[in-house]
């Protein structure tokens, strides 16, 4: 079996840091809030420690060269790193589909899933495999 070393995770070094962003806003907010209450608080977070985002970055849904549909996700960081977060008790398929989704229209390899539940705030690592690096 082939052991995982840090150095083998996609942006290890800043995904560690947007992971342990949501354990403070957890900390200091807890649960049950609206995912609005959990996005401003993110965007402080970033802000604050200097880290380069876009929030609810658009992209079109398109079919036969048309733009049928628009959608958005929470926050791309760097550049390089789609941060979706949730407010529910799990991660649905729907929830990594959507992720995965995003991943693959904006060519980019790594997304970070957070959910804020009312146990603590999760996180789950989306890699769109697909992408030729």
């Amino acid at each position: 079996m082939t052991e995982l070393r840090r150095d083998d995770l996609v942006y290890a070094e800043l995904s560690y840091r947007i992971v342990g962003f949501s354990f403070e806003i957890f900390k200091q907010i807890g649960s049950g809030h609206k995912e609005v209450i959990y996005q401003r608080a993110y965007a402080m977070l970033l802000k604050e420690n200097n880290i380069n985002f876009k929030e609810q970055v658009y992209y079109p849904v398109r079919f036969m060269n048309k733009t049928i549909g628009k959608n958005f996700f929470d926050f791309l960081i760097d550049d390089k790193i789609v941060v979706e977060l949730k407010k529910d008790m799990h991660f649905s398929k729907a929830h990594i589909d959507q992720v995965l989704n995003y991943l693959k229209v904006s060519n980019l390899k790594l997304a970070l899933l957070i959910n804020f539940g009312k146990e603590g705030a999760t996180c789950k690592r989306i890699i769109n495999f697909d992408l030729k690096t």
